[in-house]
């Protein structure tokens, strides 16, 4: 029995008739193309996985949304994805953090080079901000790119990039003046034939991450992204329209957990009588539903923002993103726990949920880096007022 997707209703004042009919479409593919697809058993499997469902994607069409810069369109993209795969989800989230910095720069040149190719699924796509001593505090980055007459030679190491070793080119993040601190840093796409794969790193949750390093690394100056310093800016901007959608993401994961256990508590019977009829039971699914269309809410909601045209919505992402991963991760917890021993087989879908939803509430900014992005605005807005 396929698996139910949410119902848009409840999320309709802020999609138009367009978003609508794509969500049923996107279910429906995900639901007959993607789930049926074997999960991976290892980080050599995932890494073959991907390059298999960028091309599908690729080739379906799914990327669009990224490049008309739809945020609305990507969120329901992602909820379908990673209500079927949490791995295809990853595949169009990097496809989307890799290109969109491209899209909102005005480097026709380099839009011309990669952006048609990443749409198509023709070149994979990576976000590379991450470094050993620079996760939450970007201020810290180390790698530099110094201006050597009409390059840059970029040196440093980058960690936890996602696709690392797969991309074909690289959304390279690196200080032109480490003495402005994140005021010095810009932004340029590094083809992969310029990049050293130092290592993979495994997840538990099969997924493609690693490490690379640049030394020596000669990138044409007219593949950077902006001015110079110009590049956290530009991060923000992209990480703005983006984090939205990995709460869509999560809702999608907490959607499918939220079904399989509804599912299975209808279908066993304990001390007489169906799972679904124990009041605790009847809790636990009651406070998952509540969860989740809170989450969805808060998600399109701050996606409806972004394609509003709005300039910056950290505060609509931030709450967006920390609410749905938190709900998320509270949500599949529940699951595993109405299926019981089931659900935790390593071969159950629930169970590949309760790792994949995980990195959920780190990438793209932490939850308590979340927290205090909320915060802030609260603070500043209380302090200009009258």
């Amino acid at each position: 029995m396929a698996h139910r997707v949410p119902d848009v209703s409840a999320i309709r004042a802020f999609l138009d008739a367009s978003h609508v009919a794509l969500a049923e479409q996107v279910a429906a593919y995900a639901r007959d193309t993607i789930e049926p697809l074997p999960a991976p058993e290892n980080d050599a499997a995932a890494r073959v996985s991907a390059r298999e469902l960028l091309v599908e994607l690729g080739a379906a069409g799914w990327f669009a949304p990224i490049e008309r810069r739809d945020y609305r369109a990507c969120g329901l993209v992602r909820e379908a994805l990673a209500a079927a795969s949490p791995l295809a989800d990853a595949v169009f989230a990097l496809q989307a953090l890799g290109t969109t910095p491209i899209l909102l720069s005005d480097n026709d040149a380099v839009k011309r080079e990669w952006v048609l190719r990443a749409v198509r699924g023709e070149a994979m796509a990576a976000f590379a901000m991450t470094e050993p001593d620079a996760g939450s505090d970007v201020a810290s980055m180390r790698t530099t790119a110094t201006r050597d007459g009409d390059a840059y030679v970029l040196e440093g190491t980058k960690t936890f990039i996602s696709n690392a070793g797969l991309s074909d080119f690289y959304t390279v993040f690196a200080s032109t003046d480490p003495s402005r601190g994140s005021r010095g840093i810009s932004c340029f796409v590094v083809p992969a034939e310029h990049v050293e794969f130092v290592r993979p790193l495994v997840m538990s949750e099969p997924h493609p991450l690693g490490e690379i390093r640049f030394a020596g690394c000669r990138v044409p100056a007219a593949n950077r992204l902006g001015g110079e310093g110009e590049g956290m800016k530009l991060g923000l901007r992209t990480l703005d329209r983006l984090r939205a959608t990995v709460g869509a993401a999560a809702c999608g994961m907490a959607a499918r957990a939220l079904d399989e256990s509804v599912r299975h508590a209808v279908k066993r019977r304990q001390f007489g009588k169906p799972l679904a009829e124990h009041q605790l039971v009847q809790e636990k699914i009651a406070r998952m539903t509540m969860n989740l269309r809170a989450s969805r809410l808060l998600v399109y909601q701050a996606l409806w923002e972004a394609d509003g045209g709005k300039e910056r919505v950290s505060e609509e992402a931030a709450i967006a993103k920390a609410f749905a991963t938190e709900s998320a991760q509270r949500i599949v917890d529940d699951a595993v726990q109405i299926l019981g021993a089931r659900g935790v087989l390593a071969d159950h879908p629930v169970d590949r949920l309760y790792r994949a939803v995980r990195s959920l509430r780190i990438y793209e900014g932490t939850t308590e880096i979340q927290h205090l992005i909320i915060a802030g605005h609260v603070i500043a807005a209380a302090a200009s007022a009258p």
